[in-house]
């Protein structure tokens, strides 16, 4: 009797991969379990105290990330299926050690394909590759970063007055930039054109901050000549990328701005006593605002350089960072207007839209499930 066939696809994945002459067929796993050792614990607190990339960090989690892929990998290989998609990444805490985990569903066809692997659902794929978009390669950036007791230091004395830090400005801008340059520089490796689904995450790692990346790298045809050797990048859901390319837009790069601001001493103070009171504190209305038009005009000046048409899907965020500090940061995608850029199909089917429910509920013993299927 045949094997049964595994999968982490649901049904709405299952019946978009279908119209794609997609099959599912296995589900891949490949992990990694690390140690930093004395030695890089000891390289990470020396550059931790100058501030900025922490970078024996940053190869031990990358080395473990790959080592992990590659297993995965070698697992759909062998099993002689065409692609992995829905590919997510975990990074777990065991005994004081790291387990890098990576997990995927394969997909065949009877059409030829070169082994493929994609970030995000198959629901997201169906989207890509409807726009034109051709997946090969999940891909990643990462970078682990602190601020630093130099940075710190500055930082503080900066605190006595309002407005913003530009120390921690220039770190928190630097290392995000830096994660995306790797993010692209994996897409360069694997020939494509485009890095399309750009997730983001910000994860706490041995006393530092990680930032990492993921993506799928794409080829798409229509895309201009240079694009090969600097892919586009794009951290539009599947739905808006697939929007913007009916519409003849195409994406050019993935813009982040950020900066840190501090309310000062005499601010804060004004703010404390107003808060004793109903009404609005304009101190920090102020200071919101402005930072927010800062961090705006960077991204606009950012498109200008590279000359985008516009800024979409610009989402803001504001942390909290300590001390009277917020980081204010503005992420959106530079589009350009193409000819001849459309979809192949003329609407989405409503199965690359509805989101998948849990059918798996928490009750009444303390438990609380968390669905890794779920990208949104």
């Amino acid at each position: 009797m045949a094997q049964a066939k595994l999968s982490g696809l649901s049904g709405n994945e299952i019946y978009c991969m279908s119209l794609k002459g997609l099959t599912p067929s296995g589900l891949f796993i490949g992990n990694s379990v690390q140690s930093m050792g004395f030695l890089g614990g000891v390289s990470s607190t020396f550059r931790g105290a100058i501030g900025g990339e922490v970078s024996a960090v940053t190869e031990m989690i990358h080395d473990g990330r790959a080592v992990a892929f590659e297993r995965m990998v070698a697992e759909a290989k062998t099993a002689g299926v065409q692609g992995i998609v829905g590919v997510s990444s975990e990074l777990r805490s065991l005994a004081g050690n790291s387990e890098f985990l990576f997990m995927g569903s394969g997909v065949s066809s009877n059409n030829s394909y070169t082994l493929f692997s994609s970030a995000g659902d198959a629901q997201e794929l169906y989207c890509h590759m409807d726009a034109g978009y051709q997946p090969l390669h999940f891909v990643f950036g990462n970078i682990a970063y602190a601020v630093g007791i130099v940075g710190g230091v500055s930082g503080f004395l900066k605190t006595m007055v309002r407005g913003e830090i530009r120390e921690f400005s220039d770190i928190f801008n630097a290392t995000r930039h830096h994660a995306l340059e790797r993010i692209i520089g994996e897409a360069r490796k694997a020939g494509a054109n485009a890095v399309v689904g750009i997730r983001t995450s910000v994860l706490g790692f041995s006393g530092v901050h990680e930032m990492f990346m993921t993506g799928t790298a794409c080829n798409h045809p229509q895309l201009p000549a240079e694009s090969s050797a600097t892919p586009v990048t794009s951290d539009l859901t599947g739905e808006e990328l697939w929007a913007m390319t009916s519409l003849g837009y195409a994406p050019v790069k993935l813009l982040i701005s950020t900066s840190v601001y501090s309310l000062g001493v005499v601010g804060g103070i004004k703010a404390l006593f107003k808060g004793f009171v109903k009404g609005e504190i304009s101190d920090l209305t102020t200071l919101i605002y402005e930072a927010r038009e800062n961090v705006f005009d960077r991204l606009r000046a950012d498109a200008s350089a590279i000359g985008a048409e516009e800024i979409v899907g610009i989402k803001t965020f504001i942390v909290e960072l300590g001390s009277g500090l917020v980081e204010i940061v503005a992420i959106g995608t530079a589009v350009n207007k193409l000819p001849g850029f459309k979809t192949e199909s003329a609407v989405l089917p409503a199965q690359a839209i509805i989101r998948d429910k849990d059918t798996w509920m928490s009750g009444d013993s303390s438990f609380m499930f968390e669905s890794v299927n779920d990208s949104n």
